[in-house]
């Protein structure tokens, strides 16, 4: 059975694979076509994504309490009618809706997500490894949010175990160390960047993503574009490798493809403390300047850390 990875785009250098997030319950049109039943607005949506390029498509069903188990195999051939050739990704609460959909799909499949929590992965790892389906490690454990890099290590070898016991390899985990908002835990941020450094040496093989615009949440509205991008990028180069993101947005598909290598270099070099002059940078690279030593801790957060 073929993996996840191997029916993925290749990577070149400082590349990542896009989830497209618009799938999603939360979104207006989509919530309304998820209730009513109606394929039009979830297949155009779909169509869409698909001709912005896209490498994943997550459907988003939230809790999914009352009629998950029949809603999410229904948007999943909803979707396969009109796209088959790119991989889903099964982002719900209800482990019933997930167990209903998997053998309705065409591709390999990731579950999104498993927490490190007893209750959870130990219904929804045999769940995945009966389907030779990948999945998310979120990790998430008993207490909640971990506190720094060595708490999600800690976290993810109990989860490892557990799926290597089952048969699950280490390539077919996606580990999500979560994003949390710069505004109101910013160490968190580098706490999630250093456990990324760690993530070869604990779990080699390991796949790995996130959703990165959580790092911009409570921020305003025009602020949060360059914030998000900015840590993207941050981590990418910090060896993550996929991102659940918004596909309308242009930087974010170019970043993917390697196609901005002025933004990757300037972050880069701030990065790394060789911070390039201002004055030669246009402002949209300043920008992206001022946002990594926002998150490195080097700038006080406040909403108006682009004006300083």
């Amino acid at each position: 059975m073929a993996k996840l990875k191997d029916v993925l785009r290749p990577l070149g250098e400082n590349e990542f694979w896009v989830i497209g997030e618009s799938l999603n319950v939360i979104g207006k049109e989509i919530g309304k076509a998820f209730k009513e039943r109606d394929p039009k607005p979830i297949q155009r949506e779909a169509l869409f994504q698909k001709e912005k390029g896209v490498d994943l498509i997550d459907i988003n069903l939230g809790p999914a309490k009352k009629d998950g188990h029949e809603l999410m195999p229904w948007v999943v051939e909803t979707v396969q009618e009109v796209v088959d050739d790119i991989p889903l990704v099964l982002d719900t609460s209800n482990i019933d809706a997930i167990a209903a959909a998997l053998p309705k799909c065409k591709m390999p499949t990731m579950i999104n997500s498993i927490m490190v929590r007893p209750a959870r992965y130990e219904k929804m790892v045999p769940l995945a490894a009966e389907h030779g389906s990948d999945f998310c490690a979120l990790m998430w454990g008993p207490d909640g949010l971990p506190r720094d890099e060595n708490e999600r290590a800690a976290l993810l070898v109990e989860l490892m175990t557990v799926a290597n016991e089952a048969g699950i390899e280490n390539d077919q985990m996606w580990v999500d160390g979560i994003v949390t908002p710069v505004n109101i835990q910013q160490p968190q941020a580098i706490a999630l960047m250093n456990f990324m450094d760690m993530l070869p040496e604990i779990m080699p093989g390991a796949m790995s993503t996130c959703g990165v615009s959580n790092i911009s949440s409570g921020v305003p509205d025009n602020l949060r574009h360059v914030l998000n991008l900015t840590f993207t990028v941050m981590l990418n180069l910090h060896g993550m490798i996929s991102f659940i993101a918004d596909c309308r947005d242009d930087v974010t598909m170019d970043l993917a493809r390697g196609k901005r290598p002025d933004i990757v270099n300037a972050i880069k070099q701030t990065m790394e403390g060789n911070q390039p002059d201002m004055a030669s940078l246009s402002q949209e690279l300043q920008h992206y300047v001022k946002s990594t030593n926002v998150i490195l801790g080097k700038t006080l957060f406040s909403d108006s850390w682009l004006d300083v």
